[in-house]
């Protein structure tokens, strides 16, 4: 019987014209903070990056006021401990201050074999595909979720 872990990716729209908007700085400033205590955290896998770790600079939409996160955690229960019971969740909270509301799912799960790390292009298929079709046990959101893989 295979292993699963769980694959996520969500976008924000930010109210900043790009990452380097004045309006986007405290958000900026807490990056490698919020980072760090993503790959400290128990449960987490693998978090895309670049050489200034962190995907901020990536920008797979061609829309510089769109970033983008992907992540892999253990399961379900270990992200959203992460997202919920540490500092993220002051910026969950507080999203509206640098991101718009997006107008459309801007979260997406999914299971992948463990050790397996989809591409970037397969995660952002995953988000267009539940934006399209809605949860189901291909790609879901935390609102609906389904189980691993039997």
């Amino acid at each position: 019987m295979a292993e699963y872990h769980l694959a996520e990716i969500n976008i924000a729209k930010m109210k900043g014209v790009n990452i380097n908007d004045p309006i986007m700085k405290e958000f900026v400033d807490n990056l490698d903070e919020v980072n760090e205590l993503a790959e400290k955290s128990d449960g987490f896998v693998w978090r895309l990056k670049d050489e200034d770790n962190n995907a901020t600079n990536l920008n797979p939409y061609n829309d510089e006021q769109i970033i983008v996160n992907y992540s892999i955690w253990e399961s379900i229960e270990t992200l959203e401990h992460y997202m919920y019971k540490t500092f993220h969740s002051e910026f969950l909270r507080r999203r509206k201050e640098w991101f718009h509301s997006f107008g459309q799912v801007a979260t997406a799960l999914w299971w992948v074999k463990k050790g397996e790390i989809p591409e970037l292009a397969t995660a952002m298929e995953k988000l267009d595909y539940l934006q399209r079709n809605g949860p189901s046990e291909i790609v879901f959101n935390l609102k609906q979720k389904f189980p691993k893989p039997l």
